[in-house]
C-alpha cells in the first residue's frame, strides 16, 4: 500500500506545468537565416532583382518573437528593418552596375544574432551615356557648354568628353572629376572646319573598373569669325613732337555688340562699340605700338600700328661746375638743350628757367652762387620753345646739389681704449665732420702703415699697427684724413692720442722668496714668502700656492710691487714646495719658480726625544745589569747546595700526582722560574701538566761530596745522586729506563736556598723516595727555591711557584714525565 499522501502526484505535476512561468521568460534559438537573389545572381543592367531575408526560429512560450534585419553589400549596410514576420525582401529596380557586390542578411532576435551565408550579384553592362551641347554652329575661339550624362546609373561616375577633327582620329578634350551621373562644362574649339563630340564614362567598382559605351556622337561647325579691325594713323605714323596725330580703329562686320579698344603699353587709350577714333598731341614720349582690339563674346582680334615721335629738341639737362663742391666754394649751373630741326625751331627764341626745389631761383640758362647749406637741394630746369604749330615746355632731369664739407681735423684712439704693451691693437681714426668719402692714412714708426677709405655711414678706418713696448712709443702714430683733392690732407693731434689712452705693462716674472731664507724651517716659527715683480702697471694680483695642497693659499690684489704671506705657526705639513703667481689688468699670468721649503722638529721636541733616548739607555742598561746580577747569583747559589747524610733511619717520601697537580696550582716564582727549575716558565709546566704521570719508581741515594763531572761519587759508605735526568714533554729517558727519578733527602741551606725571608724546613736523615699511600702537603712559599751544585741534572715535577719543603717522615714520589726541563 503506498504510504505517500494522496496529493502528492499532483503537487508535483502543477509544477513541472508552471516552471516556465516561475522562470519567467521563454526559450528560443534562431535556426537558420537564407538569403536568395532573384531572379538570379548575375543579370544584365536594367533587371529588376529583389533579395529575400529568411529566418527560422525556435522558440518555447514565446509568440510574436521581434526580427532585427540587416541588409549588407560589401560590408557597409543597406537597409535595415523590425519585423515579426520571418522573411523582408529588398528589390534592385533597376539593378544597375554599380549594385553588383557581395550581399548578406544578418536577424538579431533580442540578444541573439545569426547571419546568413553571402550571395554575389553582378550586374552587367552599362547605361549609354547621353551628350548635350549648348551651340552646334561656333566660331573659332568662341566657347560653349556640353553636358554628358547617365541618369539611371547610380555611384560616382567620372565623365570624359572627346572631339574628332575631320578624319583624324578620336582625342580627349577634358576629364571630369565624378560628382554623380551628370557632368557639365565649358569646352573651346580652337580651328574652323567640322567636329564630331561624343562623351562616355567609368565606375570604379569592387571588382574592377568598368567603361560604358560613348554617347552619340553630334556634328559641330565651327565658322571663322570676321572681326579683325582695321586701323588709320593719320596724317602719318611718322611725326614730330608737337604734331595732332589721329587714330582710327574700327570692325566691318553686320555684328552690333562688338567691342573696339585702342591700347598703347598694356593702357586702355579709347573704348567703344564697333568702331573709334583718337586724337592727341605728339609728345617726346608717344613713341611706340599701338594696338586696336576687337572682342565679341571669348573671341578677340587683334591689329597693330608702330608710330614714331621725332623731337624738335633734345630734353635739357642741368651741369655743375665744379663736380664737388665744397661749403665756401663758388658753384654754376647750366641748362642747355640740342636743336634737331632748327628749321622748325628758333634757339635763340627758347627760354630757360632754373628751379631749387621747385621754386625758382633763377629765369636764365646759367646760375651762380656760393655753396653753404642754404644752396643744397634738387635743381631742375625747363626749357620754353615755340614751333610754327605749338608751344610746349621740355624739363630737365633732377640734379642734387650738396656741397661736401671738408674733414675736421681726425682723432686718433685705441680701440677699447686700453693699450697692453707687447701685445697686437688696433688704432681708430675718426672725424667728426666731413663728407664721404674720406680717406684715413696712418703713419708710424717712420712708415706710412696703412690707407682707409671710408665711404658710407657706419664705416670705420681701422688699422693694425705692430705691438709696441714702451709707452712713449704712442708719440709715434699720426693720422692724416682727406676728402677733397684740391685740399691738403689734415693733420691730428699726437698728444690726443697718448692722453686718452690707458697703457698697461704685463707683468714680469716674479720673484719668490722666503724668510727664514735657505728653506729650513723649525715648527712653531713663522714663514713669510714674498713674491715681487720688478715691472707691471697696478693693480697687481699676487697668488700663493703649496704644491702638496690642492687649490690657493691666498690671493690679494695690491698696488705695489710686492706683496707677502705669512704662517704664523709652522707645523710638519707646511713642508714641500711653494710658489707664486702675479697678473695685472693685462690679464696675463707668470709664474715664479717653486721653492722647497723643509720643516724641522721644534727644539722641545729635539730636547724630549733627547731625554727620551737617554730614559731609554739607561732603563736598557740597569735591566741588563740586573738581569746579569740575578744570573750570577742564582748560579752562585746552585753552588752553594749540599745533600745532608743519611740518617739510621731512612723514610720514604713519595709524591703522588694529585699533590703533583696541587703543586702546579701554587703561585709562580721570580722571573717565571719554578721550585724546581731556574729556566722553565710557567706557561710551559701548563702544557706539560696536562700528560698523565707515570709510576714512581725508587733509587737510594748516598750523600757524599758533589763531583760536577760525573756520578755517582763514592764517599764512605754513602752513594750520592745528583743526576737530573730530562724529561721531553714526559717522554722517559732513554738511558734511565723508568720514568721518574729518586732523590735523597738533600741539606738545603737556608740562608741562600729560599728568597724573600722563606726557609725549608730541614731533614735530619736520609730519605728513600717512594710511593706512599697518602698526599704528602708543601706550605706554600713566596718565591722559588734554589738547589746547590749537584752532580747531574734534577729533574723536577711540574709547579706554577715556589715550593716550602718540609720534613716528613713518609718518602715521596716525583714524576719525571711532567717535570720542567732543567738547564
Amino acid at each position: 500500500m503506498d504510504s505517500r499522501p494522496p496529493n502528492l502526484l499532483l503537487l508535483l505535476t502543477g509544477l513541472l506545468h508552471l516552471s516556465p512561468l516561475a522562470r519567467g521568460q521563454g526559450s528560443y534559438i534562431i535556426d537558420a537565416v537564407g538569403l536568395t537573389v532573384l531572379p538570379s545572381s548575375t543579370v544584365e543592367s536594367g533587371t529588376p532583382v529583389t533579395i529575400h531575408c529568411r529566418v527560422t526560429v525556435s522558440s518555447e512560450n514565446l509568440p510574436n518573437l521581434t526580427h532585427t534585419f540587416q541588409l549588407r553589400k560589401d560590408d557597409l549596410p543597406i537597409h535595415s528593418t523590425i519585423t515579426t514576420e520571418d522573411t523582408v525582401v529588398y528589390k534592385l529596380d533597376p539593378a544597375r552596375a554599380a549594385d553588383s557586390g557581395s550581399y548578406e542578411c544578418q536577424v538579431t532576435v533580442k540578444d541573439k544574432s545569426k547571419k546568413s551565408f553571402s550571395e554575389k550579384l553582378e550586374v552587367r553592362g552599362l547605361q549609354t551615356p547621353v551628350l548635350y551641347l549648348s551651340k552646334r554652329t561656333l566660331y573659332k575661339g568662341d566657347d560653349f557648354m556640353a553636358t554628358c550624362s547617365a541618369p539611371d546609373e547610380k555611384g560616382s561616375l567620372s565623365f570624359r568628353f572627346f572631339q574628332r577633327y575631320g578624319k583624324e582620329e578620336p582625342q580627349r578634350m577634358k576629364q571630369v572629376a565624378a560628382t554623380g551621373n551628370t557632368s557639365e562644362t565649358t569646352l573651346v574649339l580652337r580651328h574652323v572646319g567640322d567636329y564630331f563630340l561624343f562623351c562616355a564614362y567609368e565606375i570604379n567598382l569592387d571588382s574592377g573598373t568598368r567603361h560604358s559605351n560613348s554617347s552619340t556622337e553630334i556634328q559641330v561647325i565651327v565658322t571663322e569669325l570676321q572681326i579683325s579691325p582695321i586701323m588709320n594713323v593719320l596724317p602719318s605714323p611718322n611725326v614730330y613732337e608737337g604734331d595732332i596725330i589721329e587714330v582710327v580703329c574700327k570692325v566691318v562686320n553686320s555684328l552690333q555688340d562688338v567691342s573696339v579698344f585702342l591700347t598703347r603699353d598694356r593702357r586702355i587709350l579709347k573704348e567703344a562699340r564697333v568702331s573709334l577714333s583718337h586724337r592727341f598731341r605728339a609728345q617726346e614720349g608717344d613713341s611706340g605700338e599701338l594696338v586696336c582690339k576687337a572682342e565679341w563674346g571669348n573671341v578677340q582680334r587683334e591689329t597693330y600700328q608702330e608710330i614714331t615721335v621725332k623731337e624738335l629738341f633734345s630734353k635739357p639737362s642741368l651741369i655743375l661746375e665744379p663736380l664737388f663742391i665744397f661749403e665756401g666754394e663758388r658753384l654754376k649751373l647750366t641748362c642747355s638743350v640740342t636743336v634737331y630741326v632748327p628749321e622748325r625751331i628758333n634757339n635763340k627764341a627758347m627760354v630757360f628757367s632754373i628751379y631749387r626745389d621747385k621754386v625758382e631761383v633763377a629765369r636764365s640758362q646759367t646760375y651762380t652762387s656760393v655753396a653753404n647749406a642754404s644752396t643744397n637741394g634738387n635743381y631742375t630746369c625747363k626749357a620754353l620753345s615755340s614751333s610754327l604749330a605749338h608751344s610746349f615746355v621740355k624739363e630737365s632731369p633732377r640734379l642734387v646739389v650738396k656741397a661736401k664739407v671738408l674733414v675736421s681735423k681726425p682723432v686718433l684712439s685705441v680701440v677699447g681704449g686700453t693699450l697692453v704693451l707687447g701685445t697686437p691693437f688696433q688704432l681708430l681714426c675718426h672725424s667728426d665732420i666731413g663728407t664721404l668719402p674720406i680717406k684715413y692714412t696712418l703713419h708710424g714708426l717712420g712708415k706710412v702703415i696703412g690707407d682707409q677709405l671710408v665711404s658710407r655711414p657706419g664705416q670705420q678706418a681701422l688699422f693694425n699697427p705692430p705691438a709696441i713696448f714702451k709707452r712713449l712709443d704712442l708719440n709715434n702714430f699720426i693720422c692724416h684724413a682727406r676728402n677733397s683733392p684740391s685740399h691738403p690732407p689734415v693733420v691730428g693731434s699726437v698728444q690726443q692720442l697718448f692722453d686718452s689712452t690707458n697703457v698697461i705693462e704685463p707683468v714680469s716674472k716674479p720673484m719668490f722668496l722666503i724668510d727664514p731664507g735657505m728653506g729650513d724651517v723649525s715648527e712653531g716659527q713663522e714663514l713669510t714668502l714674498t713674491c715681487s715683480v720688478q715691472r707691471g702697471t697696478p693693480p697687481i694680483t699676487f697668488t700663493w700656492y703649496h704644491a702638496e695642497t690642492a687649490g690657493v693659499l691666498a690671493s690679494e690684489i695690491s698696488n705695489k710691487q710686492e706683496e707677502s704671506y705669512f704662517i704664523r705657526n709652522v707645523m710638519r705639513e707646511h713642508k714641500g714646495e711653494y710658489y707664486c703667481e702675479s697678473t695685472n689688468p693685462a690679464n696675463e699670468t707668470k709664474r715664479s719658480y717653486p721653492v722647497s721649503i723643509k720643516v724641522k722638529l721644534a727644539r722641545w721636541k729635539k730636547g724630549l726625544i733627547a731625554g727620551l733616548c737617554i730614559v731609554l739607555v739607561l732603563a736598557l742598561v740597569l735591566i741588563v745589569a740586573l738581569k746579569t746580577r740575578l744570573l750570577v747569583c742564582g748560579r752562585k747559589r746552585t753552588g752553594d747546595l749540599s745533600v745532608k747524610s743519611a740518617g739510621t733511619k731512612l723514610e720514604r717520601l713519595s709524591l703522588t700526582q694529585a699533590e703533583v697537580n696541587q703543586a702546579a696550582n701554587v703561585t709562580p716564582g721570580i722571573m717565571g722560574k719554578s721550585v724546581w727549575s731556574e729556566h722553565v716558565s710557567g706557561s710551559e709546566s701548563d702544557d706539560q701538566i696536562s700528560e698523565p704521570a707515570p709510576s714512581p719508581q725508587y733509587t737510594e741515594v748516598s750523600i757524599g761530596e758533589a763531583d760536577p763531572n760525573r756520578a755517582p761519587v763514592k764517599k764512605g759508605t754513602d752513594t750520592v745522586y745528583s743526576e737530573v735526568r730530562n724529561s721531553m714533554q714526559g717522554v722517559p729517558d732513554p738511558t734511565d729506563g723508568q720514568g721518574s727519578v729518586e732523590y735523597a733527602d738533600l741539606n738545603h741551606d737556608t740562608d741562600r736556598h729560599v728568597n724573600h725571608g722563606v726557609q725549608d724546613d730541614h731533614m735530619d736523615r736520609p730519605v728513600l723516595h717512594g710511593p706512599v699511600d697518602e698526599p704528602v702537603q708543601h706550605s706554600p712559599v713566596d718565591g722559588p727555591v734554589q738547589h746547590g751544585p749537584v752532580d747531574g741534572p734534577v729533574q723536577h715535577g711540574p709547579v706554577d711557584g715556589p715550593v716550602h719543603h718540609h720534613q716528613v717522615d713518609r718518602p715521596v714520589s716525583v714524576d719525571a714525565s711532567t717535570a720542567d726541563q732543567g738547564e
